[in-house]
């Protein structure tokens, strides 16, 4: 797999307000009921947190082992654990399938073992996730993190919703309790979950007709690799980003646009030109996503954008 498609998404950055075009007179709360009780037991809530330099992050266990700091990263299309939570927690380590090479810059994320992720708990030490996920074991991550988690295949066949309000991640049988397309929440979205072939990676299609990888790893708003969205007034000179393979990426922030997914319309979005490797694609990270639930359905291949509030 190119380095483009794998890891794009690790990038961590702080989060700003946004204006968006949802309506004042109230703001939608159909809940999902996204508690599964399955074989491994039930499935609580997980607490997330948003900090400004690892994004998105939960608190773990692996074999009664921890607490560990894990990333929840829609985007990274692998889950990767660093070599001292493999140590700590006694897992058993392999040769890797599939040699992976990651990362935005030049300074990549590569491994050739990994290891499965299993007795994984997570937000309390109870909270055990039943999971055959296997994760790319890298010798460490930079800000503190010690693995990445991506929910996708961590949570398979299960589905799963990520609300950046109430910073919480909840897991629901996709089977019993399910996405429709007729089924839309009020001021929100839902439309269909576009994968790549091998990849599950969550892409959606713009109105005009670009793929958009929703990303929770990623602090950026809208963020694009084609210098011509580059009209208007720019408003920031080149900056440098780190990257959890430890390396830089430079971005540019230009004048802010508008995104229309499906029948949701988001006005103003902060946008970023990329200095990155062909072919990566455009990206929606937390400063474009962070007034919604997102919920993420692998059976019916659609996803849920519903306006949330935080308590």
């Amino acid at each position: 797999m190119s380095k483009a498609k794998l890891a794009i998404a690790l990038i961590t950055l702080s989060v700003a307000t946004v204006v968006w075009a949802v309506p004042d007179e109230g703001i939608a709360h159909r809940r999902l009921q996204t508690q599964f009780q399955g074989s491994a037991g039930f499935v609580a809530p997980i607490g997330l947190r948003d900090d400004r330099d690892r994004g998105l992050t939960a608190t773990a266990w692996i074999n009664g082992a921890g607490p560990f700091t894990f990333a929840v990263d829609t985007g990274a299309g692998v889950s990767l654990i660093s070599r001292s939570v493999v140590e700590r927690a006694r897992l058993a380590v392999s040769k890797s399938r599939r040699p992976l090479v990651g990362g935005l810059s030049t300074a990549p994320i590569a491994s050739n073992q990994e290891a499965r992720l299993s007795g994984l708990s997570l937000g309390t030490p109870n909270n055990r996730i039943s999971t055959n996920a296997v994760a790319a074991v890298v010798p460490s991550l930079p800000g503190s993190i010690d693995g990445i988690l991506d929910p996708t295949d961590v949570f398979s066949p299960l589905g799963f919703s990520v609300d950046l309000p109430q910073r919480q991640l909840r897991v629901f049988d996709a089977n019993a309790e399910g996405l429709r397309l007729n089924q839309v929440p009020r001021d929100g979205a839902v439309v269909r979950w576009v994968r790549e072939a091998g990849n599950g990676r969550p892409f959606v299609r713009l109105s005009d007709g670009r793929l958009a990888l929703i990303d929770t790893g990623s602090g950026f708003g809208l963020a694009v690799t084609d210098a011509r969205i580059s009209v208007g007034r720019n408003h920031g000179e080149v900056e440098n980003r780190t990257d959890l393979g430890g390396g830089r990426v430079q971005s540019h922030e230009v004048a802010p646009q508008t995104v229309s997914i499906g029948s949701l319309v988001l006005r103003n979005v902060p946008t970023d030109v990329l200095r990155v490797a062909p072919g990566t694609p455009l990206i929606l990270g937390r400063r474009a996503l962070f007034p919604f639930k997102i919920t993420f359905d692998p059976v019916a291949h659609l996803i849920s954008f519903e306006p949330t509030e935080r308590d």
